[in-house]
């Protein structure tokens, strides 16, 4: 049978070369994620997020699964998790955020 162990237990016996290397692996790995996977690190299920937002859970499971949506739509949904949805334009030589959607999802 296969034990797990508690990962504060585990990152106690880490030295600490190692808990730097896990914690800027981490900070690499939240810098990107599927809506889904963000609403889960928040700690919220689809009902709690189809409360806030005013819709059924089933419609929260579609706009997760949706690759191309309003951006009215994703700015509610970001909202509804607690944050604020920002666009930038990434170039080689620096990048800009759009502030055309900056008055989207303060409804």
């Amino acid at each position: 049978m296969l034990r797990t162990k508690n990962f504060k237990t585990l990152q106690k016996k880490m030295t600490p070369k190692a808990r730097r290397l896990a914690d800027a692996k981490y900070r690499e790995l939240i810098q990107e994620m599927a809506l889904d996977e963000l609403r889960a690190a928040r700690d919220l299920t689809q009902q709690q997020l189809a409360r806030t937002l005013g819709v059924n859970q089933p419609a929260v499971s579609r706009i997760e699964g949706k690759a191309d949506m309003y951006v009215s739509t994703l700015a509610n949904f970001v909202k509804a998790m607690g944050g604020k949805l920002e666009i930038r334009a990434v170039f080689p030589d620096g990048e800009v955020r759009v502030s055309q959607f900056s008055e989207l999802g303060k409804r």
